[in-house]
């Protein structure tokens, strides 16, 4: 487990000063209280509004007239309710599922399946849901509601520690309970007279006196969360109670790890009776204040950027703070950047299918975050130079390289798993074997020993 990190020294000296790379530009306005932002491998992009509706933004940047999803008649919206989430399945392109995450009439929690429509793929059937898990929410506030499949295909879900302040009833740390919690099911294999079914490899499968959902617990408020499939991360963005806002990063594979709350808020101490020792607790990769004078009050995760339009922004965590209008970044070593204060209610980032990074202001609009260094034309001669035959391919793939020697060349799944990793290459051409894959969708990322990087979709047969 981590060590308990002084506060002060993370907030003094990992704190750097205003950096100027980083700007926003209008993409699209006139949303009603936008939350979320996600995409479908192809070039729309899916803005859940709190209300209860689903719009598309097309390729072209028109907004469809006509809903995706309307189901405004059955939740309770407002201040924290609402439909907060929506993920759509891996596999997505052949079984038309995705999944909500709304606060129905009595404000309690239900995570649901729908189907696209089977004649338009701008509709969804609004009559195909299916209920997946539902649970109790004692309070309106901290409803989590955040919803990701992971690199392992299962589906992981936030939930806050179920309201009020302080958590009253200690429900985070509660592993009875699913408040405060990151849950993963598996929705392709239910089991148990459920609609989902618990992971061989759920950290409480099997233990009697605790849920099997659980991934993980000691969550006060995970907003926002998101998978770095390059690095193979979880980022969480977990809301602090006055003082601390806590950003987490853990391997996808660290299962069973308690963030700590209520015992501690970010690495604060907060309300200590009756926890387990510190150093049985995980604390935070970074963290800011958000205590009385900040002007911040709640932390929105966001995403690495794994983009190609901005080299100087490559690798960095993107995080905003509602309140104050903050956008910063996260470093791979932990250290913050301060990219200052912009006039916005940030709730949500969001990626296009080229992983270039959105971002979200309740009061109706939608951002694309720009970073300061512009790759040049030098910087796609890589795309230009490189073949990749044959495509679609069934036995062997021929990479090859003009006036450059390869480095690197990593093979992705659809659900962003690495299935295959060849570096210091140092030649320009290179046959890799892909019998031993299933057929279906890979992405090829290919680098140069020049540093150049290019991403290529991959058919296998």
């Amino acid at each position: 487990m981590k060590k308990l990190l002084p506060i002060l020294v993370s907030l003094l000296f990992s704190f750097f000063a205003f950096a100027q790379d980083v700007d926003i530009e209008l993409f699209k306005d006139g949303f009603t209280d936008p939350l979320n932002l996600q995409h479908v491998n192809d070039d729309r992009l899916f803005v859940v509004e709190q209300g209860g509706r689903i719009k598309i933004i097309q390729g072209d940047g028109t907004v469809n007239p006509v809903p995706f999803l309307d189901i405004s008649g059955q939740i309770s919206s407002g201040n924290e309710r609402g439909l907060l989430g929506l993920a759509f399945h891996p596999d997505y392109a052949n079984n038309g599922y995705f999944f909500v995450n709304y606060t129905n009439p009595n404000g309690d929690t239900q995570v649901s399946r729908f189907s696209v429509d089977a004649g338009n793929p701008d509709l969804a059937d609004e009559n195909s849901e299916l209920p997946i898990i539902g649970y109790t929410q004692p309070f309106s506030n901290h409803n989590g509601g955040n919803l990701a499949f992971g690199p392992d295909g299962y589906l992981y879900i936030s939930s806050g520690d179920g309201g009020s302040g302080g958590d009253p009833g200690n429900r985070a740390q509660n592993i009875n309970l699913l408040l405060g919690k990151l849950l993963r099911i598996d929705v392709d294999n239910p089991s148990g007279g459920n609609n989902y079914g618990i992971p061989a490899d759920n950290p409480f499968i099997g233990n009697p006196n605790a849920r099997e959902e659980i991934w993980a617990y000691g969550l006060r408020n995970p907003w926002r969360f998101s998978f770095d499939f390059t690095e193979n991360n979880i980022w969480i963005g977990d809301v602090g109670q006055g003082d601390v806002e806590e950003i987490d990063r853990e391997p996808t594979s660290a299962a069973g790890l308690n963030y700590g709350w209520r015992c501690y808020e970010g690495s604060q101490p907060f309300n200590t009776s009756g926890c387990p020792p510190a150093g049985d607790l995980t604390f935070p990769f970074a963290e800011y204040s958000s205590s009385s004078g900040s002007g911040n009050c709640s932390i929105t995760g966001g995403y690495v950027y794994r983009g190609t339009t901005y080299l100087d922004i490559e690798g960095l965590y993107f995080y905003a703070d509602y309140c104050s209008g903050l956008i910063g970044t996260v470093d791979s070593a932990g250290n913050l950047i301060d990219h200052g204060n912009f006039s916005g209610n940030w709730v949500s980032f969001g990626e296009d299918v080229n992983k270039e990074l959105y971002i979200i202001d309740i009061g109706g609009s939608v951002y694309k975050i720009t970073g300061g260094e512009i790759a040049g034309t030098e910087d796609f001669s890589l795309q230009n130079s490189l073949t990749m035959l044959p495509n679609p391919a069934s036995e062997n793939v021929v990479f090859s390289l003009k006036n450059d020697n390869l480095n690197a060349i990593q093979l992705f799944d659809i659900r962003g798993s690495l299935v295959y990793s060849q570096k210091n290459i140092a030649r320009n051409e290179k046959t890799v074997s892909i019998e031993n894959l299933n057929s279906g969708i890979y992405f090829a990322k290919i680098t140069s020993e020049k540093g150049q990087s290019t991403v290529k979709k991959l058919m296998v047969q």
